[in-house]
C-alpha cells in the first residue's frame, strides 16, 4: 500500500476516535484543563522520543516552527474542548471537514497556491454546507449552542495555516523534528493555563478528574502526539490539500462513536455534512 494512503487510513481512525475521548474527558475536566494538560502530556512524550531530532532545526526555522506550533498545537486543543461543551462529538467532526477548503483558500491567498474555478466553487459549496449544518442543528437540537461551531472553524483555519507553513517552509526537516518542536514551543503557555485553571489543586481529590485523565492520556499520546507525527509525514509525501482531506473520513469514525454513545443526528444534519464533503471533493478532484 502507498505510504500516503496508509497514513491517511491510520489518521482517519485515530483522529476520528479523538472526539469521543474529548467528550469523555470533559465529564471531569474543564475545557482549559483538558486543552492544557493534553498539550503538556503530548509535548512531554514527544520530547522523550524526539529531542535528538531538534538538532536538525536551524535558527531561521524557528519563526515558522513558532507559527505552526500556535496555529496547530496550542489553540485547537482548547477550541475543540470548548466547542464540545455545547455540540455533540459527531457534529463537531463534520465541522472539522472544512480544513481542506480552508487549506486551499489560505494556500491560494497567502502561499501562492494556484486555485482553479472548480476549487473556488467547491469552497463555496463547503461553506454552504456549513451554514446548512448550523441552521439544521439550531432548529432540531435547541439544547445545543451551534454558535460554538465557530471554535471548530477557527481550529480548522489554524490547521490550514499549519499545513501550508510546513509544506512551504519546513519540508526540509523530518516530521518528528517539526512535531516535537511545534509542541515544545507551546508547553510553557500550556502549563501556565493549567496552573491558573486550578487543576493541580483539584485533581488529587476528584475521582471524576482522575477518570477523565485516563481518556486524556489516550487522547494526548495517540490522538495528539503520534497522530501529529504521522500527519506531518502525510504532508511530506502528498500535497497540502490531500493531507487536509483526511477530514473526509474522520467524521465517519466520529459519528459511529457518537451514535454508539447515544448521540442522535437528524437527516438535515447529515445533508449538511454531505454538502461539506461534496465541497471538499470538488476542491480535491483532479482533471482527467
Amino acid at each position: 500500500m502507498d505510504k500516503k494512503w496508509l497514513y491517511f487510513i491510520l489518521l482517519s481512525v485515530v483522529w476520528g476516535s479523538s472526539f469521543i475521548l474529548i467528550k469523555k474527558a470533559l465529564l471531569g475536566l474543564t475545557p482549559v484543563q483538558l486543552g492544557g494538560v493534553r498539550i503538556v502530556f503530548a509535548s512531554s512524550f514527544l520530547f522523550i522520543i524526539g529531542y535528538k531530532s531538534l538538532k536538525e532545526i536551524k535558527k531561521q526555522d524557528w519563526k515558522w516552527i513558532l507559527a505552526a506550533g500556535f496555529f496547530s498545537s496550542f489553540f485547537p486543543p482548547f477550541l475543540f474542548a470548548l466547542a464540545q461543551t455545547e455540540i455533540d462529538s459527531g457534529v463537531t467532526s463534520i465541522f472539522n471537514s472544512l480544513a481542506p477548503l480552508l487549506t486551499t483558500l489560505v494556500g491560494g491567498i497567502m502561499f501562492g497556491l494556484l486555485i482553479t474555478r472548480r476549487q473556488v466553487f467547491g469552497v463555496f459549496v463547503g461553506l454552504l454546507g456549513t451554514v446548512a449544518l448550523i441552521l439544521a442543528g439550531a432548529r432540531f437540537s435547541p439544547d445545543q449552542n451551534y454558535w460554538y461551531a465557530i471554535f471548530i472553524i477557527l481550529s480548522a483555519l489554524g490547521y490550514a495555516f499549519n499545513i501550508n507553513i510546513i509544506k512551504k517552509h519546513l519540508s526540509h526537516l523530518s516530521p518528528l523534528a517539526v512535531t516535537t518542536a511545534s509542541f515544545g514551543v507551546v508547553i510553557v503557555p500550556a502549563l501556565i493555563m493549567v496552573g491558573f485553571s486550578g487543576f493541580f489543586n483539584e485533581v488529587w481529590y476528584s475521582p471524576d478528574m482522575q477518570t477523565a485523565l485516563i481518556y486524556l492520556v489516550l487522547l494526548a499520546l495517540f490522538g495528539t502526539a503520534l497522530a501529529n507525527i504521522y500527519f506531518n509525514k502525510l504532508i511530506y509525501v502528498s500535497s497540502p490539500v490531500f493531507a487536509a482531506s483526511v477530514t473526509y473520513t474522520i467524521p465517519l469514525v466520529a459519528v459511529l462513536w457518537g451514535v454508539w454513545d447515544g448521540e442522535k443526528m437528524n437527516v438535515y444534519q447529515l445533508i449538511g455534512g454531505a454538502i461539506i464533503l461534496l465541497g471538499v471533493y470538488l476542491v480535491n478532484r483532479r482533471r482527467r
